[in-house]
């Protein structure tokens, strides 16, 4: 490449005297150095350039934060409770074809979020067997009697005074009813409710538990415990020959004993006042006295009452828990496993569809804005995350004692099972049992602080009541447990009220957004929790 700045100079060395040769020769050292300048400035642009290869993903931050907010957020989980507590789902009760579409939805989230399976053959389910009974409409309970010389019947309302059994047997028994006061035989506690009544043939009237509270007098509550099932208060009517009972608690329970043509049903306040009026007692003074002398006082009513059921009871019914996996990052600590469980299930339709969004769709729900929470996090955690939807807790928790006959984390090595229960409907949060466990609860309470700060009361857990949750089975096999859930505002739990329309939807999203940093800071904490415990 020749440049003009070059010719001048060979000009100027004409003019100044020299030769031609001289001049050529100089004219081409120029030349070469010139291209071997051109050759060092084409390969430093070579050099400098920009290359094809694609730069290293730096992880948005911003947008992984703004997914896991929406994961976490009061619409998601909101549209969560209304998916499970739909009519797709038909109250979810266990056994029935409705919960097990419901347990395989859960389970396609968890895949979908890309957990691992927990559950039998490399699935997210864990089947167990789960007789169940449905109950059709047409029923009815009436009371017969008579008024200016003609036989008139009281047909009772449906939710407002009485529900059908849940477990009841198909067809109708017309029958005087006897009360029984708690329904026990127990030689050994010197009191017998059967022991100067005849029941055969007839329909008794129970009172729910026993008549010992287990708050005030705990340790004689423990002699009685064994007594407080309606499980047991069937088989023992039924072997003394009853053909029905009325239980004296209105609301849907699915949690008894199923005996062939043996009719119940669930009465309320109403229908109690029917049994005793013209009796010259009252109710409140019945119960009274049975709870102050631990004495029976059952009677004959002289009222004839009918109990109609339309029933299709399933025996060979399985149940299901759904299991999904994160596992931990640490070598060692990946083995030690942190629980976080709900149960999916509720009472199903008994004829009606009852919904269970608090009781207990809300806890569901975040259970599923944890675990899509979880599994969008960069921030890995050490130990090993199980989200577990627990099933036939409204059924003598099958689903509970299924999973700890055969867990994914033993005994030993499980860290705490973090249990939500109607976490719906109210702005006060409790956290049952956080003061049985202070370490563990000091990492939810700094959690909670350094996120939306909102207030959970931490309360012992005695565990001296036939069990009522999912923790409570748990406990007693040596498992840390904390119970959250929300109280301040009215619920409607195994009724057709209970909706996600009552709900405080905030409470749900403070706690899920608690729990997440809670979750993860367990995980990953250094203190040896397992030695602690």
């Amino acid at each position: 490449m020749w440049h003009p700045l070059f010719s001048i100079c060979l000009y100027g060395i004409t003019l100044c005297g020299y030769n031609r040769a001289l001049v050529f020769n100089i004219g081409v050292v120029m030349h070469r150095f010139t291209t071997i300048i051109l050759l060092l400035y084409l390969l430093t642009l070579n050099f400098c350039a920009p290359t094809s290869k694609t730069p290293t993903t730096i992880p948005d931050v911003r947008s992984q934060h703004d997914q896991i907010n929406r994961a976490l957020s009061t619409a998601r989980l909101i549209e969560y409770v209304k998916k499970f507590s739909s009519d797709d789902f038909a109250g979810r009760l266990t056994g029935t074809p409705e919960y097990t579409s419901c347990a395989r939805w859960v389970a396609s989230l968890f895949e979908q979020w890309g957990l691992q399976p927990a559950g039998e053959k490399n699935t997210f389910l864990q089947s167990y067997p789960n007789p169940y009974t449905t109950v059709f409409v047409g029923g009815q309970l009436s009371h017969s009697y008579k008024s200016q010389g003609k036989v008139r019947k009281k047909k009772y309302i449906y939710e407002k005074e009485y529900y059908p059994g849940s477990q009841s047997g198909n067809g109708e028994i017309s029958a005087e009813v006897v009360y029984v006061g708690y329904g026990i035989t127990a030689p050994e506690l010197n009191y017998d409710d059967y022991k100067r009544v005849n029941v055969s043939g007839k329909i008794v009237l129970i009172e729910p538990e026993v008549p010992v509270s287990p708050t005030e007098n705990p340790d004689l509550y423990e002699e009685w415990e064994p007594y407080a099932s309606d499980h047991y208060k069937v088989k023992m009517a039924v072997a003394q020959g009853a053909k029905g009972m009325l239980i004296n608690n209105l609301r849907v329970n699915p949690d008894i004993d199923y005996v062939q043509d043996f009719m119940t049903a669930q009465v309320g306040n109403t229908v109690v006042d029917h049994v005793f009026a013209g009796t010259g007692k009252t109710h409140a003074e019945i119960i009274a006295k049975i709870q102050k002398t631990l004495q029976p006082y059952s009677f004959p009513s002289r009222k004839t009452f009918t109990i109609s059921n339309f029933t299709d009871h399933h025996e060979d019914g399985t149940g299901y828990n759904v299991l999904g996996l994160i596992e931990g990052t640490d070598p060692l600590l990946k083995d030690e496993g942190i629980i976080i469980g709900a149960n999916i299930d509720h009472v199903g339709f008994c004829y009606e569809i009852m919904p269970g969004a608090n009781n207990n769709a809300s806890g569901a729900a975040v259970l599923l804005g944890l675990a899509e929470s979880m599994s969008l996090s960069q921030e890995k955690p050490k130990r090993s995350l199980l989200f577990l939807g627990i099933g036939s807790k409204e059924q003598a928790f099958r689903g509970t004692q299924a999973y700890l006959n055969n867990p994914v984390f033993p005994r030993s090595k499980t860290t705490v099972f973090l249990n939500l229960f109607m976490v719906g409907c109210g702005e006060d949060l409790q956290a049952l049992a956080a003061q049985n466990y202070p370490e563990l609860w000091d990492y939810i309470a700094r959690a909670n602080k350094n996120t939306v700060d909102r207030p959970i009361e931490p309360l012992p857990f005695a565990n001296v009541r036939r069990p009522g949750l999912d923790a409570a089975f748990f406990v007693d096999k040596g498992i840390p447990s904390i119970i959250f859930l929300a109280t301040g505002a009215p619920t409607f739990p195994y009724t057709t009220k209970d909706t996600p329309d009552t709900f405080t939807p905030q409470t749900l999203s403070d706690l899920a957004q608690a729990l997440y940093r809670a979750i993860l800071d367990i995980a990953n904490a250094e203190h040896d929790f397992l030695e602690s415990n």
